[in-house]
């Protein structure tokens, strides 16, 4: 099982480690961030957020509760008070290990209850690469629902990656979690 912890500057280094190669960083990111990563952009990317009463991100290590070790990342942004609507993003399982253990399926869930239960949301949307199955399997099965295409919406090293947009909705979550 894992438990979401405010990612801090203590976890850049196990973060700026877990993402080796530029392809990466363009899935974890998209064009946020240029590879190499590094602590000074990490450090922009972690202010003003974490606050239940005042940001509008939340930014998240996963960690395994029975070793304690850090497992992934993922952050709920875009948090919209009007709309009662958030974003999920920058979602790594930071160890080959740990893929296809579940540790990706525990983070989103996990979000999604902060999202829905603390937040107290009515939407919550994603946007996934179709070139990364593994990720929309993962979110498929937490019970997102597909929406669309987003065709050629970034270039990558001379190629197109297009995005599927998926979501959640407050009601789904509930039918889900009973």
């Amino acid at each position: 099982m894992i438990r979401l912890e405010q990612f801090t500057k203590e976890d850049f280094k196990k973060l700026i480690d877990w993402i080796d190669t530029e392809t990466l960083l363009t899935h974890w990111s998209g064009s946020l961030f240029r590879f190499p990563l590094n602590e000074d952009s990490l450090a922009w990317y972690i202010e003003d957020t974490n606050d239940l009463k005042n940001s509008e991100a939340f930014v998240y290590k996963a960690v395994d509760t029975d070793t304690g070790e850090t497992v992934g990342h993922i952050s709920l942004g875009g948090i919209s008070v009007k709309n009662l609507s958030a974003r999920v993003s920058r979602v790594l399982v930071g160890n080959n290990l740990h893929r296809k253990a579940g540790i990706c399926q525990q983070m989103v869930k996990a979000v999604l209850k902060i999202g829905f239960d603390e937040l107290h949301l009515h939407r919550i949307s994603l946007g996934v690469y179709t070139n990364n199955p593994a990720a929309i399997r993962c979110y498929e099965r937490c019970g997102f629902i597909t929406e669309g295409v987003n065709r050629d919406i970034l270039k990558h090293k001379g190629e197109w990656w297009s995005m599927i947009e998926m979501s959640m909705l407050e009601e789904e979550w509930r039918l889900s979690a009973s």
